[in-house]
């Protein structure tokens, strides 16, 4: 049987993966002549330092609720 807090943590991991996976623009990894590559890798990386605090007030309002309003 898994604690709450177990459960907690597993739902915010997932939901912080949904969360790059959907900010990152991944078919520009695929379609970018090679040329641009090195620049398309330096943007997905400012996109990824972009999201942390997203993430940290996701997980801030999983775990206190209250502090959303």
């Amino acid at each position: 049987m898994e604690t709450k807090r177990k459960k907690r943590a597993k739902t915010i991991i997932l939901l912080a993966i949904i969360w790059f996976v959907i900010s990152l623009p991944l078919p520009w990894l695929f379609t970018t002549p090679d040329e641009v590559r090195p620049q398309t890798f330096i943007l997905l990386q400012i996109i990824g330092l972009i999201s942390i605090p997203f993430i940290v007030l996701a997980i801030v309002w999983t775990i206190k609720p209250e502090l959303t309003t």
